[in-house]
């Protein structure tokens, strides 16, 4: 298996780096090069749903933003250790009837040996926006 740097144990550096390529790629809402930082038997929890391995990722990633219009996404490394990483995390999007929404949580990633991650486990909790409240913008916005 190639490796997927930066790989454990991590540093701040790495850390930041890690968690700066999975904002980066979140942020172009495809669900394949999404699902590619994930090792192939992946576990996740987000909110109420728990699923493992890359199809079933790029399955709740199609879902997701084909509800969750214009989402964007910010991530701020919390914490690491070894072969772990927490971030808190905010995103904004829009449903299909135009309402806004904001979203806060907490994630906690686990790391194999090449980099992939082994478990993703996300809280998240929503709220209502106006448009003109919104902070996350596109870059160039």
């Amino acid at each position: 298996m190639e490796d997927r740097p930066p790989v454990p144990p991590f540093t701040a550096e790495t850390a930041r780096q890690k968690v700066q390529a999975a904002e980066d790629a979140w942020n172009t809402r495809d669900p394949e090069r999404v699902a590619m930082a994930y090792s192939e038997d992946s576990r996740w929890r987000n909110r109420e749903e728990f699923f493992q391995g890359r199809e079933a990722i790029v399955d709740f990633l199609r879902r997701k933003w084909a509800r969750e219009l214009d989402y964007r996404l910010h991530k701020e490394l919390w914490c690491f250790a070894d072969n772990r990483i927490s971030v808190r995390f905010e995103y904004e999007s829009h449903d299909s009837d135009g309402r806004w929404w904001r979203s806060h949580g907490n994630e906690q990633w686990e790391f194999d040996e090449h980099g992939y991650m082994r478990r993703r486990d996300a809280s998240i909790n929503d709220y209502r926006i106006e448009e003109s409240e919104r902070r996350i913008h596109p870059r160039g916005d």
